[in-house]
């Protein structure tokens, strides 16, 4: 990633908020690196040096900011192919990838000699894919020490360290300190809850996002109230499984979003936060989204794209929505859920159900499905994709080659490519992504020809997934 300093400098003396996440400034006086929006005094100049990550910043000696929590700041999107690389190597090492893994794995994993993961890595963050996942596990674990009442311990298990003795040291060498100093100048946060905070690019829209999730939430799985969102989790670690509930609300004076986490899930905090990331699209840039889309994503500034808190879980719901109404959709999912989802434990009465994994689908057999009410063309293509999924032949999560893994997508029974672009478009996080098929976006255009949609989507490329997401609200 090129670094040009005389824009990242006038970015950081207007506090721009477009450029948070995009770079980090480390001040050789005092040897801490900020996000562009810290409130603190502005540096010098000659006194600033620029990173593309927060992991560049620490490998060049710098130890985080207290005040902007460079922890909480938003990522970057996928658009070209070396940057889709390098966030799916991303997320898989924020989900704990590395924890037990080698790199030669990841890359194989991604279908790359680790060489070429390597390289493609350095580019877009600036360092070694091992030594970025360093550092999100120390930054976690200061957010989590800050923030939450959970003990040292497991503080040092919940952020991937394995021990108490590996955090010290990594600690000791990268921030001069110890976890027990950072603890006694947290505000550390109540013992019934965790609370973090994810940042966001403003303007964000939520009521928009909301109501969007709200008319597609899945029945005793996930809940839109009062401006807030919540849902239950299962997110298996090694041969455990971890379960419980998050809630999201948005702070918009700090341009955050508040996610508050249940105990129960501390040993999968990394997975839960990526995951939250993923469904908010707190990588996007709305600036240079409304650069190629102007007027057509003007009326609402700040959208989104909704992504999945479960690739599995949006892929079943998308194929169960095909040729019916949303909330017909909603109906057979809620039954899905309760037919083959475990009980969870939560404050809230709606919400008792994990959704399945695909492993457990896969076992099934189609007399099991169909008396849920799901037609037996649809109940085939579920026990594909459970299947395939299983097995590892589908990835139901962001990846480097996207046609490739559509393409894997097409060759199930009953995917075609409506099916196959919204996966694309809400699992697989593709900016470019545009169900053409679509009737709502047809109406929307006042077209009846889909080849005539795509040619006038041809101009909002690379972002045909935010364009579809302004038709729909256009409705």
């Amino acid at each position: 990633m090129l670094i040009d300093d005389d824009a990242c400098y006038a970015a950081l003396l207007t506090r721009d908020t477009r450029f948070d996440g995009r770079f980090f400034v480390g001040v050789s006086t005092t040897r801490i690196y900020c996000r562009p929006i810290c409130p603190a005094k502005q540096p010098k100049k000659q006194n600033c040096r620029f990173f593309p990550s927060a992991a560049a910043a620490e490998q060049g000696g710098f130890r985080p900011c207290m005040r902007c929590r460079p922890e909480q700041s938003p990522g970057v999107a996928q658009v070209d192919r070396i940057t889709r690389l390098s966030l799916a190597a991303a997320n898989l090492i924020e989900r704990g990838f590395l924890r037990d893994s080698s790199l030669n794995l990841l890359a194989a994993h991604l279908g790359v000699t680790d060489r070429h993961l390597r390289r493609a890595f350095s580019e877009t963050f600036g360092v070694s894919p091992v030594r970025y996942a360093q550092t999100q596990r120390l930054l976690l674990a200061r957010q989590l020490l800050r923030d939450t009442s959970l003990s040292i311990l497991d503080v040092a298990m919940a952020s991937g360290f394995n021990s108490l003795r590996r955090m010290n040291e990594f600690f000791r060498d990268r921030y001069r300190t110890n976890p027990g100093r950072l603890r006694r100048s947290g505000s550390r946060g109540r013992q019934d809850e965790l609370v973090f905070e994810l940042g966001f690019r403003p303007p964000y829209a939520w009521q928009e996002i909301l109501q969007f999730l709200e008319g597609r939430a899945i029945r005793n799985v996930e809940s839109v109230s009062g401006g807030v969102y919540r849902r239950s989790v299962l997110v298996p670690l090694g041969t455990d499984f971890h379960s419980g509930w998050i809630s999201v609300e948005p702070e918009f004076s700090r341009n955050t979003l508040r996610v508050t986490v249940s105990p129960s899930l501390s040993r999968v905090v990394p997975q839960v936060l990526g995951r939250v990331r993923h469904l908010f699209d707190l990588s996007s840039s709305p600036s240079e989204i409304g650069k190629s889309l102007g007027p057509l994503i003007a009326r609402v500034p700040g959208l989104r794209v909704p992504g999945a808190f479960d690739g599995f879980e949006m892929a079943i719901r998308a194929i169960i929505g095909q040729q019916i109404t949303v909330k017909a959709a909603r109906t057979l999912a809620g039954r899905f859920s309760i037919a083959f989802g475990a009980s969870v434990d939560t404050p809230y009465p709606e919400i008792t159900r994990t959704f399945p994994l695909p492993g457990q689908i896969a076992r099934l057999g189609p007399e099991d499905l169909t008396g849920l009410g799901i037609t037996r063309t649809r109940v085939r293509t579920i026990l594909s994709l459970a299947n395939a999924c299983a097995s590892g032949a589908v990835s139901l999560a962001p990846v480097p080659d996207i046609q490739k893994e559509i393409e894997n997508l097409r060759a199930l029974p009953g995917i075609g490519e409506w099916t196959a672009q919204y996966i694309a478009m809400r699992v697989m996080a593709w900016p470019d992504a545009f169900p053409h098929t679509d009737l709502g976006i047809m109406k929307a255009l006042d077209e009846r020809s889909p080849g005539r949609v795509l040619e006038i989507a041809e101009s909002w490329r690379p972002w045909r997934a935010y364009a579809a997401m302004a038709l729909w609200q256009s409705l």
